[in-house]
């Protein structure tokens, strides 16, 4: 039986970071709808040891995340188990927003994503080098039969979520995105809240 230690309401473009450790769950909740959620995660005990995108899609046989995929390290160790998902497929290879791509994409260097993680990993001595691709709760981008892919307009519903269980001590990292140049949040950034069980 699951008991709740930690809620805590994320604002609209914020970040936040928590360790949790082996056997706690950890629920990410699209209060609103249509929102992005950014997603990094390492070893608590060695930040070295951090999420791999290639590790995961290669064990899931796919790109979009549901229910009982896990998430791998760069060294094929389980850091994080997806045990309960509300919305189903989430993406794994648009990697985050940032200054510089919004500028590249958009002509407009709005703050991203990538500079929400840098705030957030700060605490930890953590920075750009540290930044790998990442997971996006509850965005979905579609690859087409020739490789075709394009960021898609957000679909989750209200109260849609995502439960996910540490394997190990794992350092969490959200950025809540506050892009409004591409779809992904229906061109309108709003809170989340997270839930932490042991």
């Amino acid at each position: 039986m699951m008991h709740e230690v930690h809620r805590e309401a994320i604002p609209a473009r914020a970040h936040w970071s928590r360790i949790l450790h082996k056997g706690q769950t950890l629920r990410i909740i699209d209060t609103h709808g249509q929102q992005a959620v950014d997603f990094l995660c390492y070893n608590a005990h060695d930040f070295d040891e951090r999420y791999h995108e290639p590790n995961t899609i290669k064990k899931a046989g796919r790109i979009l995340l549901t229910t009982g995929d896990v998430l791998y390290s760069d060294r094929a160790n389980p850091l994080f188990t997806i045990v309960a998902d509300t919305f189903g497929g989430h993406d794994t290879i648009g990697g985050c927003c940032s200054e510089p791509s919004n500028r590249m994409l958009y002509g407009v260097a709005n703050a991203g994503c990538r500079e929400n993680f840098l705030a957030a990993l700060k605490p930890y001595g953590l920075g750009w080098r540290d930044i790998v691709p990442n997971v996006n709760w509850f965005m979905t981008v579609p690859v087409g039969a020739a490789g075709n892919a394009a960021i898609a307009l957000g679909s989750s519903q209200p109260g849609d979520h995502v439960d996910i269980r540490a394997e190990t001590d794992v350092l969490a990292v959200i950025s809540n995105c506050p892009q409004v140049l591409n779809p992904c949040n229906n061109f309108n950034p709003t809170g989340i809240e997270v839930v932490v069980f042991a």
